[in-house]
């Protein structure tokens, strides 16, 4: 294994080392990274219904869309990201709890109890203070994280809109009351670099051939142009939503799905998938599948038994679609 810390604070750039890093290396790989102000949107998100556009604008905080599924997130300086890329896996485990651990273990040596909760989310007192996503690439695996040191709460109830469809109650919290810093928790001065060091000892002891990697010349340029064709790209990071007569959301299983659809004649002309779901592939190809059927329950549910919702979802279902493409 090779760690990385990278030495930007740049979120297009350390987004699209994530990809650089999965598409090109061959090691195992540990990155961390800490990033200016920003919101990073999940692949499948529509980015506008999840950020405050005006908050964001005005305070100069970047969006960028990344790679993985799931939720957004706020970053900013005091915010420390993981990141694992493990190649060769047997099976991609649908379960966060394996490449948290190391993170729930280092905060119990300093003595902070934190705990997997929900989905994907890591918490103290049963608040928040790391989302986590993953990315499946036939046998490679990336999974990542935020970690909240000591962050700007106001920044975050600010510059990310509040979905109530997120959650069980009918009455949304505030965000303030949702999510916690690590810092507010420690008994003893800590800095975040401290921290970082923390973790990175305990992955080495997980994984004793890890070694340091820093980028060369020729990494920079790669991701460098990665994050300027893609990562810095309007039509990456918000996208063009598709004139539609057709929107609902649903929350199942597998997080929250927004399809969006034009119709026309009774046959579906535009088809899209928002939400916080995770994905085991591109799914491209399945919502282009979908242009040209009649918009009946019948036709729809035949058309999905083409495919088989494990290889392509992680707890999404045939059921769920039927429910969130039919009133």
């Amino acid at each position: 294994m090779i760690i990385i810390k990278s030495p930007s604070s740049d979120a297009s750039f350390n987004i699209a080392s994530e990809e650089y890093l999965f598409n090109q290396k061959n090691d195992n790989i540990f990155l961390l990274y800490q990033n200016e102000r920003a919101i990073i949107v999940g692949r499948k998100q529509n980015t506008l219904a999840e950020i405050n556009h005006e908050y964001t604008k005005a305070n100069n905080i970047q969006v960028v869309r990344r790679m993985s599924g799931g939720g957004a997130v706020f970053h900013d300086i005091n915010n420390l990201n993981f990141c694992f890329i493990i190649r060769d896996m047997k099976v991609c485990e649908n379960s966060f709890e394996y490449y948290t651990k190391p993170i729930i273990s280092t905060l119990k040596d300093i003595g902070i109890e934190a705990k997997l909760e929900g989905r994907n989310d890591l918490t103290i007192d049963s608040k928040k203070f790391s989302g986590n996503a993953k990315y499946f690439k036939e046998s490679t695996l990336l999974q990542h994280g935020t970690l909240l040191f000591d962050s700007n709460i106001n920044d975050i109830s600010q510059a990310l809109n509040n979905d109530p469809s997120k959650f069980n109650d009918k009455a949304v919290k505030s965000i303030k009351s949702r999510v916690t810093n690590i810092k507010s928790h420690l008994n003893f001065p800590l800095t975040i670099s401290e921290f970082e060091n923390m973790i990175v000892n305990k992955v080495k002891e997980l994984y004793s051939d890890a070694v340091y990697y820093e980028y060369n010349d020729h990494d920079y340029q790669e991701i460098e142009k990665l994050k300027v064709d893609k990562y810095s790209n309007w039509n990456w990071n918000f996208g063009k939503s598709p004139e539609y007569n057709y929107r609902k959301k649903i929350r199942c299983l597998g997080g929250t799905i927004e399809v969006v659809m034009s119709i026309k004649n009774g046959f579906i002309e535009e088809f899209k998938l928002y939400g916080d779901f995770f994905s085991k592939v591109d799914l491209d190809e399945f919502e282009n599948s979908f242009v040209g059927i009649n918009h009946s329950y019948e036709s729809t549910k035949a058309h999905l038994e083409k495919y088989n919702m494990e290889d392509l979802f992680v707890n999404v279902f045939e059921e769920d679609f039927l429910n969130a493409m039919f009133f």
